[in-house]
C-alpha cells in the first residue's frame, strides 16, 4: 500500500518547479503517460521488485496530477463557480474509485466463505484476476492522455510572459466573454506587474507567503490524518473484523464507493453556496463525533450492519467536506506567480501524511486496537476543527487576484 505513495511524494515534489517552468498542460500529459505505463507494467509484473517499481511509477503520475489538476481548474474558472469546478477534480477521483471497485467486484470470481490465504492465492483471482484489475486502469489513462491534447494551457501561467497576453485575452474571452476577459487580464497583469517570471523555493520564505504556506501544509496534512483513507485502504480488514466474508467485503466496498460518489456531489454544490470554511468545520467536527462512536463499537465488539452504517456515515461526511474542499482551498490561497511551487509543497506534505497514515495504521491497530486507533483519529479531528476555526480564511466568491491581495496585503508582494 505504501510503495505507490513513495512515487506520489516524488511526483508532488517535482511538479512545482516543472509546472512553473513548462506549464500545467505538459506535466498533465506526462502524468497520463505514467498512468498507462504503470497500469500495463503492474498487471504484467513477474516479480515483486518489478511490481513495486511500476507501483512507484504510477505514484509519480498521481503526485503530478493531484497537484496540477486542481491548480489548472482554479486558474481557468470564474470566481463564482471555482469551488464547484475544482471539486470536479475530486468527483472524478471518486468516480474512478467506484469504477475500480465495480470492475474488481465483477472481475473477481466468488470466494467461498472461510477460504484460506493459500486457497485464494491458488485460485483464478490470485493467479490471473488481479492482473486484469490493473490492466483495466490503462483505458481511462489512455483516454486522459488523448483528451489532454485538446485542452488549452492555463491562461494565468501563460500570462507570466507578456508576449502571451493576446492569447490569454482570447482564452479568457472563451471562458466568460470580453468584459470578463478585460477584467481578468487586468487583474493578472497587476499582480505580476513588478514580479519576475522566474521563481524559486527561496521566495516561499517571504513573510506573507510563509503564513499561507503553513496554512496550506497543515490543511493538506489534516485531510489525510483525519483518518478516512484508512477506511478506504484497509476496508478489507475493517469489514473482516466486523464479521464479513471475502465476497461480502467486495460488495460492501462498492457500497462505500457509491456513498462517496453521491456525497461528493453534495459537497460540489455546497462549496460555493456555504463557503469553504463552513464545510471544512462540518467535516472535522462530524468525523470527530463519528470516530467516537465507531471506536466505542469496536471496543464493545459490535459487528455487522451497525458498523457498516457508521463507516458509510464517516465516508459521507468526508466526501462532502474535507475531500473536495481541501483541494479548493489549496488551489486558491497561493499567489499566481508561485502557485505551482507552493502547491507542490502542500501536495508533497499531503502525500507524506498519507504515507505515514497508511504505513502506521497496522502498527496503531496492533498497539491500540481498532477502538483506540479511531479515538486517536477523532482527537486529531478536534485539533483540525480548532485550526480551521482560528486560521483558515474564507475565499468564496473572490477572484484569485482578490484573494492574493487580501491574504498577502500587497498586490505586488
Amino acid at each position: 500500500m505504501s510503495c505507490a505513495l513513495v512515487g506520489c511524494l516524488a511526483g508532488a515534489g517535482l511538479s512545482g518547479w516543472f509546472s512553473d517552468r513548462f506549464g500545467r498542460k505538459r506535466l498533465l500529459i506526462a502524468a497520463a503517460v505514467l498512468f498507462v505505463i504503470a497500469s500495463v507494467g503492474t498487471g504484467s509484473a513477474m516479480s515483486l521488485s518489478s511490481f513495486i517499481l511500476f507501483r512507484i511509477t504510477g505514484g509519480i503520475g498521481i503526485g503530478l496530477a493531484s497537484n496540477l489538476s486542481p491548480v489548472y481548474i482554479a486558474e481557468i474558472t470564474p470566481a463564482d463557480y471555482r469551488g464547484r469546478f475544482v471539486s470536479i477534480n475530486q468527483l472524478t477521483i471518486v468516480i474512478g474509485i467506484l469504477a475500480a471497485q465495480l470492475i474488481n467486484w465483477r472481475i473477481a470470481e466468488p470466494v467461498p466463505a472461510g477460504a484460506t490465504i493459500e486457497e485464494i492465492m491458488l485460485s483464478w483471482n490470485g493467479q490471473t484476476g488481479w492482473r486484469w484489475m490493473f490492466y483495466a486502469c490503462a483505458f481511462p489513462a489512455g483516454l486522459f492522455f488523448l483528451l489532454m491534447w485538446v485542452v488549452p494551457e492555463s491562461p494565468r501561467w501563460l500570462a507570466r510572459d507578456p508576449s502571451n497576453h493576446d492569447k490569454v485575452h482570447a482564452l479568457f474571452t472563451r471562458m466568460g466573454g470580453k468584459n470578463f476577459a478585460d477584467r481578468e487580464l487586468a487583474s493578472v497583469r497587476e499582480t505580476l506587474r513588478t514580479v519576475a517570471i522566474k521563481v524559486d523555493y527561496r521566495q516561499l520564505r517571504e513573510p506573507g507567503i510563509k503564513r499561507l504556506l503553513v496554512i496550506g501544509v497543515i490543511i493538506a496534512v489534516f485531510q489525510q490524518w483525519c483518518g478516512i483513507n484508512v477506511i478506504f485502504n484497509y476496508a478489507q480488514e475493517i469489514f473482516s473484523n466486523a464479521g464479513y466474508s471475502v465476497s461480502d467485503i467486495l460488495f460492501n466496498i462498492v457500497i462505500t464507493g457509491s456513498v462517496n460518489l453521491v456525497f461528493t456531489f453534495v459537497g460540489m454544490f455546497a462549496v460555493d453556496k456555504f463557503g469553504r470554511k463552513v464545510l471544512m468545520l462540518l467535516g472535522a467536527g462530524g468525523l470527530a463525533a463519528i470516530y467516537a462512536v465507531l471506536g466505542s463499537m469496536y471496543f464493545f465488539n459490535m459487528q455487522g450492519l451497525p458498523l457498516l452504517i457508521m463507516v458509510v456515515t464517516a465516508i459521507a461526511c468526508y466526501a462532502m467536506s474535507l475531500a473536495p474542499v481541501t483541494w479548493v482551498v489549496l488551489s486558491e490561497i497561493f499567489p499566481n506567480r508561485m502557485r505551482g511551487i507552493a502547491m507542490s509543497v502542500a501536495t508533497f506534505a499531503l502525500w507524506s501524511a498519507c504515507f505515514i497514515l497508511t504505513y502506521t495504521f497496522p502498527m496503531l491497530n496492533k498497539w491500540f486496537k481498532a477502538s483506540g486507533t479511531f479515538w486517536l483519529y477523532g482527537g486529531i479531528c478536534l485539533l483540525g476543527f480548532w485550526f480551521i476555526l482560528k486560521k483558515l480564511p474564507e475565499t468564496k466568491g473572490k477572484s484569485l487576484e482578490e484573494i492574493e491581495h487580501e491574504l498577502t496585503g500587497n498586490w505586488n508582494i
